[in-house]
């Protein structure tokens, strides 16, 4: 990370700037697909679980997590393609 505090606030403003961009194309996407919100929400809880277990000190490994998140990912992204398909 940095100590410079300049870097620190331009990071923040970027940040905020593509967060802006973006929620009117992300919100569209889950208008769209509405299973992606239920998903989301099982990565908020599957993160905030590890989250209080690592509080806990009891270790989960990340590459457990990153394994989970990129298989529903990859699971939704077939259903999306299944129903453009049926479509």
């Amino acid at each position: 990370m940095t100590d410079r505090i300049g870097v620190m606030i331009a990071a923040v403003a970027i940040a905020i700037a593509i967060m802006m961009w973006a929620a009117e194309p992300v919100s569209a996407f889950i208008r769209t697909h509405p299973t992606t919100r239920m998903l989301a929400l099982a990565f908020l809880l599957l993160i905030g679980m590890a989250l209080v277990a690592d509080a806990l000190h009891f270790h989960i490994p990340r590459g457990y997590l990153y394994f989970a998140i990129a298989f529903s990912l990859f699971v939704e992204l077939l259903n999306i393609l299944a129903g453009h398909a049926r479509r």
